[in-house]
């Protein structure tokens, strides 16, 4: 996709090597994962990877270094100007964001994972967002972009990794690219951008769930999903979905539907796009 000042997106070169090879290594992870072959994804990225370096389109710059120092940015961290009443919209903005994009990968995520109860519910959610929560205060600390639970999960849980254990493992790895961030860095954007497509067939299949039938179920649920993409936030399509939800749910007179946090967090949502959004 290109940038196109008339629609926004166009379609752009699809006969570059590019294009050829993030469309190659999308249909080969489909392929496998379909042949229940375990490591799908990852050998869709490193095949593409592999056919690119041939093509001699990367370069190939060591296989391991040191970690650059966290001095610049351990603790620099700015209290007094974070307590200045100017930055309360700014503060309220980056909780609503992370909390809901949090809760919505988190709910994703378990949903494909077969990890909710009965009623759709994430046992344990508390847990899970205070670990989520611990995480983004600790990567503020080190000075590096907000660590927290990413959608891109469902890729290994579609390959099997629903346990403890596979968190485990993944934090070893983090740790290992640490030391190995040059081997790392040749792996080019399309040769990734094919489990990023794979994950989001993942997540689309739990639009499976919605009630078709009930538009005032249904409507909610496509203004979020079509919301998160256009709005480039899971946050801001969540919260539109919440305000479309209760609204339309008492407009149709379905009053025994909506709860009392349901109707707080869509007038709360309302009032931060009336305010901290104009701000």
């Amino acid at each position: 996709m290109i940038d196109n000042r008339a629609t926004l997106v166009g379609l752009g070169d699809v006969k570059v090597a590019e294009s050829l090879l993030f469309f190659g290594g999308f249909v080969l992870i489909c392929a496998l994962s379909f042949r229940k072959i375990t490591g799908a994804v990852m050998i869709g990225i490193i095949a593409v990877t592999a056919a690119a370096m041939g093509l001699g389109m990367v370069e190939y710059d060591g296989f391991a270094s040191a970690p650059p120092s966290l001095a610049p940015t351990f603790m620099q961290l700015d209290l007094a100007g974070a307590l200045n009443i100017g930055m309360i919209s700014v503060i309220f903005a980056f909780l609503f964001v992370d909390l809901f994009d949090t809760s919505g990968t988190l709910i994703g995520a378990a949903q494909r994972g077969g990890l909710l109860d009965k009623d759709g519910k994430l046992p344990r959610l508390g847990r899970a967002l205070m670990s989520d929560s611990v995480a983004t205060m600790s990567g503020a600390a080190l000075g590096t972009s907000t660590t927290t639970s990413y959608i891109e999960s469902t890729a290994g849980i579609s390959a099997g990794g629903r346990t403890g254990l596979t968190a485990v493992v993944v934090a070893a790895l983090f740790m290992a690219c640490l030391l190995l961030s040059p081997i790392a860095s040749i792996i080019p954007a399309y040769a990734t951008a094919p489990a990023l497509l794979y994950v989001a067939v993942l997540m689309a299949s739990g639009l499976k769930l919605i009630e078709w039938d009930d538009v005032t179920e249904a409507a909610p649920a496509v203004v979020t999903a079509l919301m998160m993409p256009l709005t480039f936030s899971i946050a801001n399509g969540i919260a539109l979905g919440f305000v479309t939800y209760a609204i339309l749910k008492a407009l149709s007179g379905r009053w025994s539907d909506l709860n009392p946090s349901v109707v707080i967090i869509a007038v709360v949502f309302i009032l931060k796009f009336i305010f901290l959004d104009a701000a």
